[in-house]
């Protein structure tokens, strides 16, 4: 392999560390995707921002044994572990249990590179190759289990997986400040306490319930959730802690979670501050190649830089809210959006690459049209008790960073981006909320641009019909989506455009029963014409609230018991009643 086709990648290879110059790495990044070089992948992005400040960096991508970890050799710092963009029992199997054929994220789509419970796995080798040196857990397998957590494949409480690895430290939520910090301090011989967004274990309390708490505030409060052991036994108790947890991990509450494990101390910092618009706008423009690294490259084609290589993130978090779904506790439910201008050039940058042939595929976030949304309340006191968007939006939802309508700024942002030279399309990818689109004062304008910003269909997801199910969800009444479906429609008709709105939903989501099922049936043949393709059976998945509800029974903020179909085989049913619709 010639250096000239990977002296732009970060070093994967003992002969790539050689020719960039290193005698040995600062930072070496353990993944379960193939190495991807683009922002939507955390490994490249943590890897790019370390690299900007300095560290010297590589990546091993989806390892297969002790020997392969050892290829970089030892970094001076830490190995960074993840298993990738996604948890890696998600991603090998399905909602039946069984095993998944295909990865997208591994060259040649198959699924035999990432290993079940990857995190534990990579940090188990790490440690049979290397002695004394420093282990950091991150990205979204770790995040959503720094707590005692339900694991589906399984069938029962597992402790945190800190706990289960033995890595030195967890980086949860989106883990920039963190790990900048990390490296900072390991760089400097001090020890990996009192950080924000990370957890670690004591055996002892006694340090942390001082006034000496290292986070510069005595006003630092404490709450200690139900232990393991007591949530492994009692399933209110494990509703009550994730209650708490969702509660406090909030950025100006000031907060520290502790959950007991047997006789160590499971200790969570309060989460790190949101990056700021700049910090934002630096972190997408670094030197990605948006391109596969031609070491994995040359074992097939990886799927996943198909859909993402010309697209854009514009956004970062989401106060949607939605119970099945891992953001809001993992990106937060702090927006922040990057500049106009920052998301002008990036799209400059994409249309000097060869490949581009005009189309930018997505530009967007979380949920795309929460671009310049920016509540005061949440800016400044953190999120208030009250979900934003159900049951009614709430007016501060809709405030925008500027004087204008965010809605309109969002569509005023696609038209700019259209308008560069050499980009032909630009279209929507991402999720959006047509509540809020709903809610805007400026709907049919907003709607009517959204059809040229379409290709072909745009897909929302109303997730379900029968109104106690999506009560659960947390989603909208579906009238909405039937509302937004109608005037889209009609505004593609009279542009001359044959443009369609195509449901997601989900299936066997806790509080859907037979009665609950056959309403959506009956909705979709009454109200659709069509049947959805698009229809999943609900993944009890850890840190959400929906599996939190799926192992207990219970709605954890109100206490209300909620029937659950757990049984595989009325779920399958469940999903054949919708896709064999006839």
């Amino acid at each position: 392999m010639k250096n000239s086709e990977t002296g732009l990648f970060l070093p994967t290879t003992e002969e790539e560390v050689k020719a960039h110059g290193f005698k040995s790495l600062d930072v070496i990044l353990v993944t379960g995707d193939a190495y991807i070089d683009h922002p939507s992948f955390g490994a490249a992005l943590i890897a790019r921002l370390l690299e900007s400040r300095g560290y010297k960096v590589g990546i091993i991508a989806q390892p297969e044994g002790p020997e392969d970890i050892k290829r970089l050799g030892k970094p001076n710092l830490f190995f960074g572990v993840t298993s990738g963009s996604v948890d890696s029992m998600v991603a090998n199997y399905t909602a039946s249990r069984k095993k998944r054929k295909s990865d997208d994220y591994t060259p040649g789509g198959i699924n035999n590179k990432r290993p079940d419970r990857a995190v534990i796995q990579y940090v188990n080798w790490i440690k049979q190759a290397f002695k004394d040196v420093k282990i950091v857990i991150g990205g979204i397998e770790a995040s959503l289990r720094r707590f005692a957590h339900y694991d589906w494949w399984s069938d029962r409480v597992r402790k945190s997986i800190l706990l289960d690895s033995k890595a030195d430290i967890l980086v949860y939520g989106m883990g920039e400040r963190a790990i900048l910090e990390i490296a900072q301090r390991t760089a400097s011989g001090k020890d990996l306490d009192n950080i924000r967004g990370t957890v670690i274990w004591k055996s002892s309390l006694n340090v942390l319930e001082s006034e000496e708490n290292g986070l510069g505030n005595v006003n630092l409060r404490i709450i200690k959730l139900p232990s393991y052991e007591e949530v492994v036994n009692d399933k209110r108790k494990y509703a009550e802690a994730y209650r708490l947890m969702v509660e406090n991990t909030e950025p100006f509450k000031n907060v520290v979670l502790v959950q007991k494990h047997d006789t160590r101390y499971v200790i969570q910092y309060p989460p790190a501050w949101p990056l700021t618009q700049r910090e934002l706008d630096e972190l997408y423009l670094l030197p990605y190649t948006r391109r596969v690294h031609p070491y994995y490259l040359a074992k097939g084609p990886v799927k996943a830089i198909e859909t993402v290589r010309f697209s854009i993130t514009a956004v970062r978090g989401c106060f949607g809210n939605c119970a099945f779904c891992a953001i809001t506790n993992h990106q937060s439910t702090h927006v922040v959006s990057r500049s106009t201008e920052s998301i002008l050039e990036e799209a400059r940058i994409l249309t000097k690459m060869p490949e581009f042939r005009g189309t930018i595929v997505d530009v967007g976030g979380p949920t795309a049209n929460m671009f310049a949304l920016s509540c005061s309340v949440r800016n400044t006191k953190g999120q208030c008790p009250k979900n934003c968007l159900t049951p009614d939006i709430c007016k501060m939802a809709l405030s925008s960073s500027s004087k204008n309508d965010a809605a309109d700024e969002f569509i005023e942002l696609l038209k700019k981006v259209k308008s560069i030279p050499g980009v032909k399309h630009v279209f929507v990818g991402s999720g959006i909320r047509h509540d809020l689109i709903l809610a805007s004062l400026n709907a049919d304008y907003i709607i009517s641009s959204l059809v040229d910003f379409t290709s072909g269909q745009l897909k929302l997801a109303p997730e379900h019909a029968h109104p106690d199910v999506l009560r659960i969800m947390r989603k909208p009444p579906v009238g909405l989506f039937l509302e937004f479906k109608r005037r889209f429609e009609e505004a593609a008709r009279k542009k001359g455009q044959k443009k369609y709105v195509i449901g997601y939903f989900i299936v066997a989501h806790p509080g859907e029963g037979e009665k609950e099922n056959k309403y959506l049936r009956e909705f979709i043949k009454k109200n659709l014409g069509y049947v959805p393709q698009q229809v999943q059976i609900f993944t009890p998945t850890p840190g959400t609230l929906s599996t939190t509800i799926y192992y207990t029974g219970l709605e954890p903020f109100t206490g209300d018991e909620v029937y659950v179909e757990k049984k595989d085989k009325v779920r399958n049913i469940f999903k054949e009643n919708i896709v064999n619709l006839r």
